[in-house]
């Protein structure tokens, strides 16, 4: 099993995509119109080692909602990642045994090694 969640309207996600050359095998998942299920969520979450590793710092929301000023735990961060698809730091690849979140480079070169 192979999986690629993304969101159709961010275009990091779409060149790490072109990047990739995902081939058939890799089922495509849109974040925004079919978002992550909280079995999903902990799935990833076991595979990259917390929630707060799939969850992005960087979304609008975050300081909007005053995020930023708190000290969010383990349960808090699951929670906003099935609230609000925008949470979740994308573009993630995830296998049967590993997954990686995120578009720096080195995760973008794990993907590759994914597949």
């Amino acid at each position: 099993m192979k999986k690629f969640y993304y969101l159709e309207s961010c275009s990091t996600c779409k060149r790490i995509m072109k990047e990739l050359k995902l081939a058939d095998d890799v089922e495509m998942r849109e974040i925004k119109s079919s978002p992550i299920t909280a079995l999903e969520a902990d799935s990833i979450a076991g595979k990259v080692g917390s929630y707060e590793a799939m969850f992005s710092k960087r979304a609008m929301k975050y300081r909007s909602l005053g995020l930023h000023e708190k000290e969010l735990s383990e349960k808090d961060y699951r929670r906003y990642l099935l609230e609000e698809y925008t949470f979740l730091k994308r573009p993630v690849m995830e296998t049967d045994n590993r997954a990686v979140a995120g578009n720096s480079k080195k995760a973008v070169a794990e993907m590759k090694s994914l597949l």
